[in-house]
């Protein structure tokens, strides 16, 4: 009998997940559900934040379990898209609450203003506004026309 996917959350490791879990907080207004610390050491083993409707998932490194954060690892290939009511404050806030900008919010040909910015511990985000309503042909073809000029 075939499974039926029914949600896809993300889970990150990190490397001092508690400072994370406050960044998250401060830098994209997550709200904690809960946490459960490891009693022989003080990491935190797993814990719940809510963005919005999205439930995100994170823990400390265990690399016993290979669980590794993208420090370790030497980065992450995994870009992570907020959709914002405004790319400019979502930035503002990433930043003060200590994320790094890795490209300026600007707008885009298929219809949103986006920039990106890495926390830090290691994520990189890609946050976004919807400007413009545009369908995937008006997209193609203005991707077309941008790289023929």
């Amino acid at each position: 009998m075939p499974t039926t996917t029914r949600k896809v959350s993300v889970y990150f490791v990190v490397k001092n997940a508690t400072q994370a879990i406050e960044f998250y907080k401060q830098a994209f207004g997550a709200e904690e559900i809960f946490r459960m610390t490891d009693p022989t050491d003080g990491r935190i083993g797993h814990a719940e934040l809510q963005f919005g409707e999205t439930l995100m998932m994170l823990a400390d490194e265990y690399p016993d379990f290979g669980a590794l954060s993208p420090d370790t690892i030497g980065g992450s290939p995994v870009t992570f898209h907020v959709d914002t009511g405004s790319t400019d404050a979502a930035v503002a806030q990433a930043i003060a609450a200590g994320a790094t900008l890795l490209r300026p919010a600007a707008d885009q040909s298929f219809g949103e203003r986006v920039a990106q910015v890495l926390d830090p511990y290691g994520h990189r985000w890609m946050l976004s506004q919807t400007i413009e309503q545009v369908t995937p042909e008006e997209m193609q073809k203005r991707w077309n026309a941008a790289a023929s000029a």
